[in-house]
């Protein structure tokens, strides 16, 4: 009986192994028209392809090539904890459906995702320790620096995707972004609430006239917009990003991308300034006791020089090479 079944395990992987090698056969047989065909195949139902080691070696690196195929290599697995990950493959896919329905659309041009746990072999192939990484892959010829996305510098937005593969491919895609009608629901809504508040207090609205409120609501507004509410209601980013060796970033290291947090403590910082300001002008024009004058213009001073200078230090870790600052690095 274990004879009768160590038989039938080795005329199984036998079986597998030849099947396995004449599959690889075949891929590696296939002329370059084939390739081109089957990627056309496969990107007319995905914009975005998979790849693993196999269709990476397949597709990417064997050669000769007539077209160009832009490859994020990415970790969008939980247990990884790259935050930053999903948020750059949603551009990348924006960027690959902008082009597949775009009049620049041809064979020439593909787009690709590689996955560390769907092919680990690849990035110690590529030498990658981090991720998400852009990699233009030209129909002829290796890649070269240039042909790496320098995410740190221009971030990885779906227009500065496009803009830098139409630098390396001198494929123009316009992007054309998806929809989005939560906004004006919610800006729907809140007009309906202001008008049924307004309706009820029909008999008593006096504090329409309320000239602190309406100065706070403007206030309000500024910051919100000033801290860049609504570029993260457009772009979606993560709240925050938290390395692979567990080191947490609250601010996005360019001036093209940014975390939701750091909105907030952009925000906080510039509430703090206009309430410093608030303070020195409410001293000098404000007539009663000297030493209550006193105190408001030294708290004033202290909000305005510390928080302007934290926010100044925002602005530098942002924008490499601005040369200036006030009390901080």
């Amino acid at each position: 009986m274990q004879k009768a079944i160590l038989f039938g395990l080795l005329v199984a992987s036998t079986i597998l192994f030849y099947h396995a090698d004449g599959q690889a056969r075949k891929t590696q047989g296939m002329t370059m028209a084939e390739r081109v065909q089957q990627l056309t195949e496969m990107s007319s139902k995905r914009a975005v392809l998979r790849f693993n080691a196999n269709k990476f070696k397949d597709y990417v690196k064997t050669a000769p090539r007539n077209y160009s195929i832009v490859v994020m290599f990415t970790a969008m697995a939980p247990q990884r904890q790259c935050g930053v990950c999903k948020h750059a493959n949603d551009e990348f896919g924006i960027v690959a459906n902008s082009f597949r329905y775009s009049q620049a659309y041809s064979n020439k041009l593909f787009f690709a995702v590689v996955d560390f746990d769907e092919g680990s072999d690849v990035f110690q192939m590529m030498r990658l320790n981090t991720a998400p990484v852009f990699i233009h892959f030209p129909a002829k010829g290796k890649p070269k620096n240039a042909d790496t996305m320098d995410i740190q510098r221009i971030g990885f937005s779906a227009e500065s995707i496009a803009k830098w593969i139409g630098e390396r491919t001198d494929v123009q895609i316009r992007v054309f972004r998806p929809p989005n009608y939560s906004g004006t629901l919610a800006l729907l809504f809140l007009f309906t609430f202001c008008a049924i508040l307004l309706y009820l207090k029909r008999n008593n609205l006096e504090f329409l006239y309320n000239k602190n409120m309406w100065a706070m609501g403007a206030l309000f507004i500024c910051f919100m917009m000033v801290s860049g509410q609504m570029w993260n209601h457009i772009r979606g980013p993560p709240f925050f990003h938290k390395g692979q060796n567990g080191q947490v970033s609250y601010i996005y290291g360019s001036s093209q991308g940014q975390f939701v947090l750091e909105t907030y403590i952009v925000m906080v910082l510039n509430a703090a300034i206009v309430l410093g300001m608030i303070l020195l002008t409410e001293s000098a024009s404000k007539r009663g006791d000297p030493k209550k004058k006193k105190i408001y213009a030294i708290a004033g001073l202290v909000l305005v020089s510390v928080f302007f200078s934290l926010i100044l230090s925002v602005f530098r870790s942002k924008t490499q090479g601005y040369p200036y600052s006030f009390l901080f690095k």
